[in-house]
């Protein structure tokens, strides 16, 4: 992508209800298995944090993460096909966890596809481990895959 395309004005916000529509299409182009609208909703209706990567007023990236007992689960990070490897995914991974930080969350996780070795990259890049490992945790065209937990422990205030 042109240094144009990659310096274009961006901004986070919280996801709103009108956004799930260019959420859902983004899901649906990038994954083989996608979440559907109505889990989106339904992550926005439970309270989780839901955050949108704007780019001239158009969601090019969004990410779910839920807080609860000290604890943090980063439930679904992607950016627009069209739109990857402009650092756009570190910018939304970092504002989650300033979010969970922010939360006075100790610890947070993940589950990632072994295959996304771009994802596993940056989640390495930031801090994040491998803990264990869910057997099965994925859908794939034959069978199921495995999903790799990774976590991260936070420093929490001074």
């Amino acid at each position: 992508m042109s240094s144009r395309l990659a310096s274009a004005p961006t901004n986070i916000r919280e996801m709103h209800h009108s956004d799930l529509a260019m959420v859902s299409d983004i899901e649906r182009r990038s994954y083989e298995f996608p979440w559907s609208h109505g889990v989106f909703r339904d992550c926005l209706f439970a309270g989780y944090q839901c955050t949108v990567l704007i780019r001239e007023d158009r969601v090019v990236g969004y990410a779910i993460l839920s807080v609860a007992a000290g604890e943090a689960h980063i439930l679904n990070l992607c950016i627009d096909p069209a739109y990857r490897s402009l650092g756009y995914g570190e910018r939304l991974l970092d504002e989650l966890l300033h979010h969970a930080r922010a939360a006075a969350v100790r610890e947070i996780f993940l589950e990632v596809r072994p295959s996304n070795e771009t994802a596993i990259a940056l989640y390495r890049k930031k801090g994040f481990h491998k803990v264990a490992a869910r057997p099965a945790y994925y859908q794939a065209r034959e069978g199921r895959e495995d999903a790799a937990v990774l976590a991260k422990k936070l420093v929490v205030g001074p």
